[in-house]
């Protein structure tokens, strides 16, 4: 898993580790909705909660592939990334080196990797070994807005924008890459009452801190998205849809993302009727079942066995 914790990265780390049929075998670190830094602490701190400090934490990007200064969005997701929740100091958040990220693909032939940040490490890792990074099975990304507004322009989604060139890269050189964009993960709706049924029906340490988490969240996209009752969860649809790919409807098209500034992230896909399916298997998910998600998601995090998908 690449990401960047965020409030909603922080939560698809909790669904992965609480999930039964994902076994998480290596979590990348990276800048993107705060710092490298702070996100570090942050999947450090998740860990702990969860007792699975053995999974290997990987030191990814401090800053996209263009060498810019990256913009980071505490408005949303706090200062330090988990809303109003501080990690406390002694978690430290060690990283290993990226090439970590090799032997762990040469562990597991039958490996996913599932990229819910700016995709900069995992162009890193094309740029450092692409005959390794070609092994990997598939590829579940959490970005891209098509046909539909953006979350930080009026055309782009923030993965995305953030850093173009390695999305471009990415999408140029792989296979069997499925793209979940906000065209379904804006519908992935969480409010307050669902997660306060969460937390008083879960019994682990670890879901004991997404009331607060989840409330600030909301709470600064009712300032975004005037009426919303409750906040999309972005990465989780991502994993969700990864262990039940019949509950949203995809189509197959080649994309690219723009790199010009005015138009900088927007996603660019030919939908006309006569145009041709994705010649490198790329599929966008472009609805979600949102009854089935919402089920799910109580299931997962409560920690009742839904089975292995």
């Amino acid at each position: 898993m690449f990401t960047d914790p965020g409030i909603d990265d922080s939560i698809a780390i909790m669904y992965a580790l609480l999930h039964p049929g994902i076994k998480l075998v290596g979590i990348v670190s990276s800048y993107g909705n705060m710092s490298k830094k702070d996100a570090t602490k942050n999947i450090a701190y998740l860990l702990h909660l969860a007792g699975k400090t053995d999974i290997p934490l990987i030191g990814g990007a401090t800053r996209p592939l263009s060498g810019k200064i990256p913009k980071y969005y505490p408005e949303i997701h706090g200062e330090e990334g988990l809303g109003p929740i501080s990690p406390p100091d002694y978690i430290k958040g060690d990283l290993l080196n990226f090439s970590q990220v090799f032997d762990i693909i040469e562990k597991h032939p039958d490996l996913t990797i599932v990229d819910v940040g700016r995709s900069t490490s995992l162009a890193t890792a094309i740029v450092l070994s692409s005959e390794q990074i070609g092994k990997i099975k598939q590829f579940h990304i959490m970005g891209g807005a098509f046909l539909t507004p953006g979350n930080v322009t009026e055309y782009a989604e923030a993965n995305f924008y953030g850093d173009p060139i390695a999305v471009n890269l990415f999408l140029a050189n792989y296979k069997n890459i499925t793209i979940v964009p906000l065209n379904a993960t804006n519908k992935g709706i969480i409010t307050k009452e669902i997660a306060q049924y969460i937390v008083q029906n879960a019994n682990n340490q670890l879901v004991s801190i997404l009331q607060p988490i989840i409330d600030y969240y909301i709470d600064a996209y009712k300032k975004l998205v005037p009426g919303i009752q409750g906040a999309p969860l972005h990465d989780v649809v991502t994993l969700f849809l990864l262990m039940n790919p019949g509950m949203g409807s995809s189509i197959s098209r080649d994309v690219n993302i723009e790199r010009d500034d005015k138009s900088r992230g927007q996603s660019i896909a030919d939908f006309r009727p006569k145009s041709q399916p994705s010649k490198n298997n790329i599929n966008i998910y472009m609805d979600l079942n949102y009854s089935k998600f919402v089920e799910d998601f109580i299931q997962v995090m409560i920690g009742r066995n839904i089975g292995k998908k």
